[in-house]
């Protein structure tokens, strides 16, 4: 009888266990997110060159602009975490300041600042996201919201994406799907206004030297808005505890106006016509209202050892512009021990010009579409990266109930084979709420 009783005994003891362990498992799981998280990043960035569109391809190419966001991470649950990006931009521009060049104490000049409104700017973007995961943490969906705003410029954007981990997830696989509805107001180069529909603005004619008869056939754009449509593809394996591969396409089609209404253009078959030393313009920009881009791209990580990891990227895109480009990225991540690691980093990245480029003053006023834009000319460029991070996954330093996980600072070196150079320098400070 006392057999009978314990093997009773020990018999419910492990469906209780069984039970209990069951239960367990399926009431715990580990948070997506264990506690809210904010960074604050920053950056400095300055350009330079001598082809700006707003002066038809010839002019200063100046600019310099200092950005500020703060990122939000919030964990609503174990499952669901909302990410709230703020940021603000302001920049300073010797190019976009040429809109109206004839605003200044010293002579209108292309290669020279104004010193009119237009040469600075601000711009705002607020950007809300919420991904949820499932239990098994093998399924993730997001969906986000953004607006931006700039003084000729407003943007609202929306969309989503999901993320399916398998293969004892070895394998991902992810698609995503945006839609930006932009409006621009249309700020027309100085000296065209007055031969637009409302005639606005100032005009001085007793001025004008060359072509003294200017009279350009100008039309104001009808259309002041662009939609653009995104789908992206993305497939990522494990294809070695050291190496992990990722292929990805993405598809992006734009509607609307895709031109920039203050971009000046000069014809070859016009006389030129010029106020102190700024060539008038003969129309502007004009480009289709449709633009299909395609890219295909592949990264390959490879962990070396404990010290040493390579991330490379290839990239091809072209699109039914005419532009062709090829984008090649390394970057070797150098563990400096516990902490600090260095990621020196080479890009390289070439483009063929779009069917509607042509340089200063070589379209002629008989085409239908065109620009002195040389970001859609021919070129190659070279880019050259140095950053250094500092992690304590401890966060032993704390600022009030705020932690210290990690702080990184980058720079990046950028030369194209014209005339135009820019660099950047990036900082990031990440916080962790106790």
């Amino acid at each position: 009888m006392t057999l009978l009783k314990n093997i009773f005994l020990f018999l419910l003891m492990l469906a209780l266990q069984q039970v209990w362990a069951q239960d367990t498992e399926q009431t715990y799981k580990k948070r997506v997110l264990e506690t809210t998280e904010v960074d604050f990043l920053w950056s400095y960035y300055s350009q330079d060159g001598d082809n700006a569109a707003v002066s038809g391809g010839r002019g200063t190419e100046e600019l310099t602009d200092a950005t500020g966001t703060i990122i939000v991470s919030i964990p609503l649950n174990d499952d669901d975490v909302l990410t709230i990006d703020a940021g603000v931009s302001a920049y300073t521009s010797a190019s976009s300041s040429n809109v109206d060049p004839f605003d200044k104490r010293s002579n209108a000049d292309p290669f020279v600042a104004s010193s009119g409104a237009s040469q600075s700017d601000t711009w705002v973007n607020l950007t809300g996201n919420y991904s949820h995961s499932s239990d098994d943490r093998n399924d993730i969906w997001s969906a986000k919201f953004s607006v931006s705003s700039e003084y000729d410029y407003f943007s609202l954007g929306f969309g989503g994406s999901y993320t399916k981990l398998f293969n004892e997830k070895n394998t991902e696989a992810s698609i995503n799907a945006n839609v930006y509805l932009d409006k621009w107001t249309t700020i027309y180069p100085f000296e065209l206004r007055p031969f637009g529909e409302n005639g606005i603005g100032f005009f001085r004619p007793e001025e004008i030297t060359g072509n003294t008869n200017y009279n350009p056939n100008f039309s104001e754009l009808d259309q002041t808005n662009r939609n653009s449509y995104s789908l992206g593809l993305g497939l990522s394996q494990i294809l070695h505890k050291n190496v992990q591969g990722l292929i990805s396409f993405d598809i992006i089609n734009q509607q609307g106006l895709l031109s920039t209404p203050f971009q000046r253009v000069y014809f070859s078959d016009v006389d030129d016509s010029f106020i102190e030393n700024f060539q008038l313009a003969d129309d502007i920009e004009r480009l289709p209202d449709g633009r299909l881009k395609f890219a295909l791209g592949g990264r390959l990580n490879w962990y070396l050892n404990e010290i040493i990891a390579l991330r490379t990227y290839y990239r091809y895109y072209f699109d039914d512009w005419g532009i062709n480009s090829h984008t090649a990225n390394l970057e070797v991540s150098v563990k400096l021990g516990d902490k600090f690691t260095l990621y020196p980093s080479y890009r390289f990245y070439n483009q063929t010009e779009a069917d509607y480029f042509a340089p200063y003053e070589t379209h002629v006023s008989t085409e239908k579409y065109y620009t002195s834009d040389y970001d859609l000319s021919e070129y190659s460029a070279n880019q050259y990266g140095l950053g250094i991070s500092y992690t304590d996954i401890f966060t032993k330093l704390h600022i009030s109930k705020f932690g210290l996980k990690s702080i990184h600072l980058k720079f990046y070196q950028y030369d194209r084979d014209t005339t135009f150079s820019s660099s950047i320098i990036t900082a990031g400070v990440k916080f962790v709420m106790d």
